[in-house]
């Protein structure tokens, strides 16, 4: 029976849910894997080098395979291994084996990065069938996962419980979430060797694209201008994902409790600036929000770096999630916008954006270890301070001539 736009809604809504929780899983508990490990802050780059790795894979492979089979496998084979990645970083962090944590990196990376990427191709058709705004809300699941996820985590971390229990637990609830929406997500999103397939299943992108013209694409400036803005944005929300709660522990001196909760402040504000930026954006045009976005990401990032004040740096944090919230996902809807060819561009969007939001994280490690985390954070900094100058690259014409009420 073929799926309603209703239920392909939901569906991704929980596919997007479901990777947000998994991440603050094993985040909120990074000071506790860090000290079962015995690992520095450098081995623990080295330990999110497996992240890097797998998302590499994903990352790079995933749009092709879009084009060749269609989203919908990519997406199963995706969350499958993010659901494994989950028991196996379990495993690695009760028997002490920094090895085993990075092979459950590798696959949590791989998953993801593999995984999201046809998924945003999913939200970009669904987001042009209705004609609304969609993948700002579609990525406020992924924070709002974040932040139930972090949530358990400080249960978890408050009472002691188990690392390893904590994370089986969490993948057990996955894969049964993941078995539910993988069904309601038709086939042939994003393929181009059967064009009627895609009619079919409501592809307004149209499979009007082909692997061989993705070089075209690097030739569109404002694309990659719009691919800037991601890689800036995406940046600054990884960085939170990876570090945040090392960075309260370690760079200010809160307990590993606070620390997990500042993290949840962080994914709560993320959530709300996700669920109600499309009004926002609907009033104002995409290239306003995102300057506004910029400058609170890199206002939010000032505050965590440079004074050495508990109190700024947890409302450095709420600026932070703020700000970061809306660039990812409106930028994708701008580069699905911003010519023909939807699905390839989108694609090569969400490539982009995927490598800065989990490649670039554990490379600040290396730069941790020898500078301190706080000096690190000058790099998503300077990254959001560059998307203020670019933002309104993904402003359509109409936006861009929009007046301010």
């Amino acid at each position: 029976m073929p799926t309603t736009i209703h239920q392909r809604r939901w569906a991704l809504f929980a596919l997007f849910f479901l990777p947000g929780v998994a991440i603050a899983s094993w985040v909120t508990r990074t000071p506790a894997i860090r000290d079962s490990l015995g690992a520095s802050t450098q081995e623990m780059g080295l330990v999110l080098f497996g992240l890097s790795v797998g998302s590499m894979l994903g990352i790079l492979s995933s749009g092709t395979l879009v084009l060749k089979v269609g989203a919908r496998p990519v997406i199963a084979v995706g969350t499958v291994a993010i659901v494994v990645s989950l028991p196996t970083i379990a495993l690695g962090t009760a028997l002490g084996e920094a090895p085993i944590v990075t092979v459950g990196l590798f696959l949590f990376g791989a998953g993801v990065g593999g995984g999201e990427v046809a998924m945003n191709i999913e939200g970009a058709d669904v987001e042009q069938i209705t004609g609304k705004p969609f993948l700002p809300v579609l990525h406020g699941c992924f924070s709002l996962g974040t932040f139930v996820g972090a949530l358990a985590g400080i249960a978890a971390t408050a009472v002691d419980f188990p690392v390893a229990w904590h994370l089986l637990i969490a993948g057990a609830l996955a894969l049964g979430l993941f078995i539910w929406a993988i069904q309601q997500i038709p086939a042939g999103t994003g393929k181009v060797e059967v064009p009627t397939a895609a009619v079919q299943t409501g592809d307004a992108s149209g499979p009007q694209t082909s692997v061989g013209s993705a070089p075209v694409l690097w030739k569109d400036t404002r694309l990659l201008l719009i691919g800037g803005i991601v890689l800036a944005m995406a940046l600054a929300e990884g960085t939170a994902n990876d570090w945040l709660p090392l960075l309260m522990v370690d760079g200010h001196g809160f307990d590993d409790a606070l620390g997990s909760t500042i993290y949840a402040t962080f994914a709560l504000s993320m959530t709300v600036g996700r669920f109600v930026g499309g009004g926002f954006i609907t009033r104002y045009g995409r290239g306003r929000v995102l300057t506004a976005s910029a400058i609170f990401a890199a206002l939010g990032l000032a505050l965590v770096s440079f004074p050495d004040s508990q109190v700024l740096a947890a409302a450095g944090v709420v600026l932070w999630g703020l700000g970061a919230s809306l660039g990812f996902p409106v930028a994708l809807s701008a580069a699905g916008d911003s010519g023909p060819n939807s699905a390839a561009r989108v694609s090569l969007v969400a490539t982009v954006g995927y490598i800065a939001f989990l490649v670039g994280p554990p490379l600040l490690g290396f730069l941790g270890e020898h500078y301190g985390l706080r000096t690190a954070m000058i790099v998503p900094l300077s990254c959001a301070l560059l998307a203020v100058f670019i933002a309104r690259a993904a402003d359509t014409p109409a936006e861009a001539v929009r007046p301010h009420g």
